[in-house]
């Protein structure tokens, strides 16, 4: 049988044609060895660009086709279908890119529509190698699963629970929850976050068809989408699950107090403990490197008390494989490390706190039960310094918006007023990004309601007043053009982001901004370029609550499609 090749040029617009000579490429693609027909059109992916091809193939009897235009990645299923749906098998067509790799890169116009010719008469070149293919069909393992139990991955887990797939939800810490179990509201509605947050750590705990792997690490991972491998370690917690009834009485008991990660290094915990009361699961962790008997020897005043015979002190690391059709990475962010920026005085200057340790300096269940006072002295602050971007929107360390902080800090102000009403708070900013619906309004509430001050200028170090304990900050008022100086009794530091690090076994590569690489942010925001594997919440970029939930809805959605068994 004779080959007929058709080829379609596309203007996509303007992002080819205003580069590229369309015209002078489809002659060159009429002279080229087996092509009956080279045409070009604006949008070839548009109805009228695919019924092209259709009618060609129908009417001139093509038996391969070939598209130049934008990124397979995009389009190439779009034109595999029409082409298919025309009567040829999908694989007989060949996409070339001639906007990325050839009009988005060039400005000389002569030199970038030679290159697309060459392009073009590659693909032509391929397409004649290329044979008929047919579609299998596998089986696959009818779950799922999350790494990561912050409210994205939470929220993915009960999505897809709900509609009868099994999920596992890996968690490295004791619990789930992540940051949003250490707030106190939420913005712009100041609902309590808990509130929100404990129902759904709850329906988790007590979901069939979730299995919660807490205190865990996914150690590797093989396979491929619909047929995924994944090895997860469960740390021993030293204490058995299936025998805690989750009374306290060993944290009670237990003689030994040290720093608590969940309250940022304000509040203390035992060596055996549950982060907050709320926790999911319900069963405390022993702290090996803290734990008087796993330093001295000695001790073990939890096991004698414990009721239920849970204390296990041989307890093991266990090792289990999973069996999954999908990925969601969840797995969340961490703050940057302020003292990166010395002249802020943190860690030198007693009352200069994060954002994060001011949630818990206010929260009724925070280590001084919402009542805000001073590190140095425990009285109550008359004036608090809100200072945005704090190693975000920093060239020397992260160039890129945090997205939460500036909202995140007018609650803090307007949290502050309502427990100390006399209380002044400034926010010092470089910009106010309130671009969330209701932000403006939040905005314009803390400014008009509840007197909070905001000062265009990013203070350019804090200076503490020895004997008072106070501070001074130098700013430029760049609205007034003026270099000033404010004392104030409390700094309050919002600081950026960035994502937890993800294990190098899980290859998806990340962004120039150092988030997780999306196939295609406008027409994919949840698909990493791995199939199957998908990303949710902060690790696939910085957001806040609503959209990291939205987010992580939308993944739930992705994966659950591939957890069909065919």
């Amino acid at each position: 049988m004779s080959e007929k090749i058709g080829v379609y040029i596309c203007h996509c617009g303007s992002n080819i044609a205003q580069t590229v000579d369309c015209k002078s490429v489809v002659e060159y693609a009429t002279g080229l060895p087996k092509v009956a027909v080279a045409r070009d059109y604006q949008y070839m992916c548009s109805d009228p660009g695919q019924e092209l091809i259709k009618k060609d193939v129908k009417e001139l009897g093509l038996t391969r086709v070939v598209v130049a235009s934008c990124s397979p990645l995009m389009h190439e299923p779009t034109f595999r279908r029409a082409v298919e749906e025309a009567g040829l098998n999908q694989f007989m067509f060949q996409m070339a890119n001639i906007r990325e790799q050839c009009s988005w890169i060039s400005e000389n116009k002569e030199m970038a529509t030679e290159r697309a010719k060459a392009i073009v008469g590659a693909a032509v070149s391929r397409v004649l190698f290329q044979e008929p293919l047919a579609v299998k069909k596998v089986p696959v393992n009818p779950s799922v699963l999350i790494v990561g139990g912050g409210i994205t991955g939470i929220e993915a887990a009960l999505q897809i629970a709900d509609s009868g797939k099994k999920v596992y939800l890996v968690e490295r810490e004791p619990t789930i929850g992540g940051y949003m179990a250490r707030f106190d509201k939420t913005f712009p509605t100041l609902d309590c976050a808990a509130c929100i947050l404990t129902p759904k750590m709850v329906s988790v705990g007590q979901h069939q068809n979730i299995e919660l792997l807490s205190y865990s690490d996914v150690t590797a991972f093989s396979g491929y989408v619909g047929n995924f491998t994944a090895r997860v370690r469960r740390r021993p917690k030293y204490v058995e699950d299936d025998k805690c009834n989750g009374c306290g009485l060993c944290t009670e008991k237990c003689p030994l107090s040290v720093p608590s990660e969940f309250e940022c290094g304000l509040g203390k915990r035992k060596a055996i403990y549950r982060p907050f009361p709320q926790a999911v699961p319900n069963v405390p962790v022993i702290d090996t490197e803290h734990c008087l008997y796993f330093t001295k020897g000695i001790c073990k005043v939890c096991q004698k008390f414990c009721p239920a015979e849970a204390i296990n002190f041989e307890q093991k690391a266990e090792e289990i494989e999973l069996d999954v059709a999908s990925i969601i990475v969840a797995t969340g962010f961490q703050l940057q490390d302020p003292r990166l920026i010395p002249q802020y005085g943190y860690a030198t200057h007693e009352n200069v706190h994060t954002s994060l340790e001011f949630e818990r300096l206010v929260s009724s269940t925070g280590p001084t039960v919402g009542e805000i006072v001073r590190a140095s002295d425990k009285k109550h602050p008359n004036s608090i310094a809100f200072i945005q971007c704090v190693c975000s929107r920093d060239m020397r360390m992260n160039p890129s918006c945090s997205a939460f902080c500036c909202m995140a800090s007018v609650k803090q102000a307007i949290l502050a007023k309502e427990h100390l009403p006399g209380v002044d708070c400034t926010v010092f900013y470089m910009d106010l990004r309130a671009f969330g619906k209701g932000y403006q309004e939040f905005y314009d509430r803390a400014r008009i309601e509840f007197g909070v001050k905001f000062i265009r200028g990013r203070p350019a170090k804090i200076e503490e007043v020895p004997e008072t304990k106070n501070l001074i900050l130098t700013y430029e008022d760049t609205n007034e053009g003026r270099l000033n100086k404010m004392e104030v009794e409390m700094a309050v530091l919002a600081v950026g982001v960035k994502i937890n690090p993800i294990e190098s076994f899980i290859h998806v590569p990340l962004d120039e901004d150092g988030y997780v690489k999306l196939a295609n942010p406008y027409l994919d925001p949840v698909s990493t370029e791995v199939n199957g594997i998908f990303a949710a919440g902060v690790v696939a970029g910085a957001k806040d609550i609503p959209d990291s939930v939205t987010q992580g809805s939308a993944a739930a959605m992705r994966a659950s499609v591939l957890a069909v068994r065919e």
